[in-house]
Parts: structure tokens; sequence; C-alpha cells
């Protein structure tokens, strides 16, 4: 199990500590400093079962003053969190087959 963390954020720290309550083995993913691939991410949105734009932080001013209500395809979004990692939503939790965000962490237990 892989968990994409971002220490600065408190959701992904209580992630990584729920993991750890549950005893599950894990493998921690710094995205921000270890850029994250655009074949790494559409691999994530496809366990995710979710689209590029569902996986954006909407709220972060990276995406408010560059691309809000810009008409962007599956394609295009997905080179923005590539090259934005801070805008990809988190903890994103993933096992062999499939990925949760956690966000509740209770979402995680869909993958243990």
């Amino acid at each position: 199990m892989k968990i994409y963390h971002n220490p600065r954020c408190r959701k992904s720290r209580e992630g990584i500590e729920y993991l750890k309550e549950k005893k599950v083995k894990f493998e921690i993913i710094e995205y921000l400093k270890n850029n994250i691939s655009e074949k790494n991410i559409k691999s994530l949105l496809k366990k995710l079962g979710i689209s590029a734009i569902d996986l954006v932080r909407k709220n972060e001013s990276v995406w408010k003053e560059n691309f809000k209500n810009k008409k962007l395809s599956e394609n295009q979004i997905i080179k923005i969190l590539q090259k934005e990692p801070k805008l990809i939503e988190r903890p994103v939790i993933e096992s062999n087959d499939a990925a949760v965000i956690g966000r509740p962490k209770e979402n995680i237990d869909k993958l243990i």
C-alpha cells in the first residue's frame, strides 16, 4: 500500500496515523518532493474511478488564479496536476488495484 503524502497537510498526517493504527504496511510517497508522473496520475485516476477534475483541490490559489472557469480537457488537467502537484487532493492511498482519497480517513477502510 502507498500513501501520497504532503507532510504539511493535517489530513495527510492523519491518514498516516490511521494506517499505523490499523497496522497496515505502507510506503510514503512525498509527491511534492519527487514529482509524480502523468502516467502515475492516470493510473491513480483509474484506480480511484474519478476524472482528473475530481482530484483537483479547487480552493488552492494556483487553481483559482490560473485555471478556474477555463474549459480544460482531461489531459490538460492531468498535465496541470503533474506540474502543480499541490493541486492534488490528499491523501491518496493506493493498493494494487484500487485507490481512495483519505478524506475522511475512514475511506481508507475500503482498501484494508
